[in-house]
């Protein structure tokens, strides 16, 4: 009687013991991996949510100067044809050089085939270029002081497409370089997301907006 009661006051067997430390182990294994992943989401969409907050920063600066590029500008003395402002020989796909008589002032007259370009004040005379060497679009004002700043950093990359509308076409030809006939700039501002554990590496969020130069000669039809 004493032996039977012993055999059944014994504990677990040390094989029991073991099977049920693996299971417990493959389990936190699974809850570990479950929570690693839910990080790994939860910090790339912050990251998704920083570049974009980014991008729009960049694009809302941007756009807002260069829509209003020309304005107070025509070619020519006589005629007062409008111009959109764009210095062609120093604009293209990663850079964009605009002139604006954003106070309205100085001369109307100019010497004959030349454009009015009264810009000796802040922010008539601005170019916008993306810099490799710090990742960051970067605005150039010649009259201002500081020259240079930057608008925002950690971007991989910004493009101007140049929309030319010929006469009174509403068909644009698309360009890396502007014209004289361009009246609408596709921005596209581009941001390479931190490498975050778990997730696809080199993944990028892209931001385009379009911009209507209203002072060109086809915008200025349109009203």
């Amino acid at each position: 009687m004493e032996t039977q009661k012993a055999k059944k006051e014994e504990g677990f067997s040390l094989i029991e013991l073991t099977i049920t430390m693996v299971i417990m182990l493959a389990l936190l294994a699974i809850v570990s991996s479950v929570m690693s992943r839910t990080l790994s989401v939860r910090q790339r969409e912050s990251r998704r949510t920083d570049a974009l907050t980014a991008s729009q920063a960049a694009l809302n600066v941007i756009s807002r100067e260069v829509a209003n590029t020309g304005f107070g500008i025509y070619d020519g003395n006589s005629e007062l044809m409008a111009d959109n402002g764009i210095v062609l020989a120093d604009s293209d796909a990663h850079k964009i050089h605009f002139r604006t008589n954003a106070e309205n002032t100085g001369p109307r007259t100019a010497p004959s085939g030349s454009t009015v370009t009264s810009i000796n004040r802040i922010g008539e005379d601005v170019t916008y270029f993306f810099d490799d060497a710090t990742d960051s679009i970067v605005r150039y004002d010649r009259w201002d002081s500081p020259q240079t700043s930057v608008v925002v950093n950690k971007i991989s990359n910004v493009t101007f497409a140049y929309y030319n509308y010929i006469g009174v076409s509403s068909t644009p030809t698309v360009t890396s370089v502007p014209t004289a006939d361009t009246s609408r700039i596709r921005i596209t501002v581009s941001v390479e997301m931190e490498p975050v554990v778990g997730q696809p590496d080199n993944q990028q969020v892209t931001f385009t907006t379009d911009v209507n130069l209203r002072n060109s000669n086809y915008m200025l039809r349109q009203y």
